[in-house]
């Protein structure tokens, strides 16, 4: 839960039994999970009316690609990840060596133009 460990929850749960004392605070746990559930409908409320205000042309756009992290995954990393991830029969044939295996004790031939 949000990265915290056993650990870290038991002492929130310490602080708040703390900072609000027993009678308080089942009153302060619902007051929060209704701002919480308030602030979850305000965005979902404001992704259909930015969604219907865009246009067809924009029917599948999802405000979370304008972060940057998600927007360099799905454009950049998403083809690597296909191609990692492919199958032998599905992954492009290697290209073959134009020159023979060399044999062992065999001098490599020289290229002028390489060096």
């Amino acid at each position: 839960m949000f990265g915290l460990g056993w650990g870290e929850a038991l002492a929130l749960v310490v602080i708040a039994l703390l900072v609000f004392g027993p009678e308080k605070l089942p009153q302060a746990a619902s007051q929060a999970g209704r701002t919480l559930r308030q602030l979850r409908q305000m965005a979902n409320n404001a992704k259909a009316d930015l969604q219907a205000n865009m246009g067809p042309e924009f029917a599948n756009f999802d405000p979370a690609d304008l972060n940057p992290k998600n927007f360099v995954r799905k454009h950049l990393l998403d083809d690597l990840e296909n191609d990692w991830n492919s199958t032998p029969e599905t992954a492009a044939e290697p290209v073959a060596s134009p020159t023979p295996e060399l044999g062992v004790g065999e001098i490599p031939p020289y290229d002028n133009e390489a060096t």
